[in-house]
């Protein structure tokens, strides 16, 4: 008879020739347990989505309730669906009031599309500006603002009129012009390994967009919902976007993403034609049901959030070593940088042979990713880091 881990190999998809490969049998809070009852810190959230560990009570019991109820009815925004408004709702109240009117999709790739469709048709323009070493999703619209070749060039052609710029480039700002219909950015770069925006540069582009009429997309689908010390990133720069995009970290665990804009912007889609955008599981009631119950404990939790910096700062205080060339961070995401991928690799694997699952970064691939789930305490986060050094050794 096959195994799970024959099957697996046999009969799903693969996305690499080296997966990791652990057989889960159960997961809880900070910690997943394979097969065997062996215990392993969840060191990256599933690559920031579990923000509040695995099967937090509260977001179970709001699917529980939403089950009684109904499950899956009609395509997107055809019917009033109580568990979309609730949610809808609620995110307004925790945004600006430019950013009032919710798309609701089923992943992060799902939310850009929408994104740079909306962009395109409000302002009749074509241009998308995007950053090198940036991710916004392995669609092919998405893939067309991916900052990396090699991860685009087997799958050309790509959307025309796209441009490359370097982030925290002062000096390409001036390439955004009036045929630019938007600038699609991560506030803080992820997958290029923690790149932190400098000496106001994210205010810099904001007014560049402004000069030009671009619309100005921040995706949040890493640094959303407390992650960076904040619920949002741009709050913590002073400034907003015309359009978010989140995912991950939204759904507690359940696949969920957004687009956000204002009512004017987001009414383009509309018409011109009618149902310019359509998806048939966005905002699938269930989904919805565990993403306000996630929002609803980061709010009423408050500590989750205030104290990310904190841990931070004790990660990185506790994270020193002669193999450790930098630590980037931003929040309760950091990169832990070594010489190589080769020794970057090893230690990886190390890890999660003693305990700690962890990975690294798209385009940094010699860095180390930490991204716990923001319930992580300061004893775990010494252990971690206890067994991230003695993997290096």
């Amino acid at each position: 008879m096959s195994t799970q881990r024959e099957l697996f190999l046999n009969y799903q998809a693969q996305t690499s020739d080296f997966p990791l490969s652990i057989e889960v049998e159960k997961a809880e809070g900070m910690y997943m347990y394979d097969v065997h009852g062996k215990k392993i810190m969840d060191l990256i959230s599933g690559i920031s989505v579990s923000n509040l560990g695995h099967r937090h009570s509260k977001v179970i019991e709001a699917v529980k309730e939403q089950l009684e109820k109904y499950t899956y009815l009609m395509v997107y925004g055809e019917l009033i669906q109580s568990p979309q408004v609730k949610l809808a709702q609620l995110l307004a109240s925790q945004l600006p009031s430019t950013l009032q009117s919710t798309y609701f999709v089923n992943s992060g790739s799902e939310a850009n599309e929408g994104a740079m469709k909306l962009a395109k048709r409000y302002t009749g323009r074509r241009e998308i500006v995007y950053f090198k070493n940036a991710y916004h999703g392995s669609t092919q619209g998405c893939l067309s603002v991916m900052g990396d070749d090699d991860f685009k060039k087997s799958f050309q052609p790509l959307l025309p009129n796209t441009k490359q710029l370097d982030f925290n480039n002062f000096n390409q700002l001036s390439e955004i012009t009036n045929q630019t219909a938007c600038v699609i950015v991560e506030p803080i770069m992820g997958e290029a390994g923690i790149i932190v925006p400098e000496n106001n540069y994210l205010r810099m582009l904001r007014e560049r967009c402004n000069e030009v009429g671009a619309l100005l997309i921040f995706d949040e689908i890493q640094t959303g919902f407390g992650r960076t010390g904040s619920l949002f990133a741009f709050e913590q720069f002073s400034v907003v976007p015309d359009i978010l995009t989140l995912a991950k970290g939204m759904g507690g665990g359940f696949p969920i993403g957004a687009f956000i804009s204002s009512k004017e912007i987001m009414s383009t889609l509309k018409t011109n034609p009618i149902l310019g955008h359509i998806t048939t599981f966005g905002g699938h009631p269930i989904n919805c049901a565990a993403a306000e119950a996630n929002l609803k404990v980061l709010l009423e939790e408050k500590d989750l959030i205030t104290s990310v910096k904190e841990k931070e700062m004790l990660f990185k205080s506790l994270l020193v070593h002669s193999s450790i060339k930098q630590v980037r961070s931003f929040g309760l995401m950091l990169a832990v940088e070594f010489d190589n991928f080769d020794t970057n690799k090893s230690i990886i694997d190390k890890c999660i042979e003693n305990g700690v699952l962890t990975d690294w970064f798209l385009f940094n691939d010699k860095s180390l990713r930490i991204a716990p789930p923001l319930i992580i305490t300061e004893d775990e986060i010494k252990e971690a880091c206890r067994i991230i050094l003695e993997s290096i050794n």
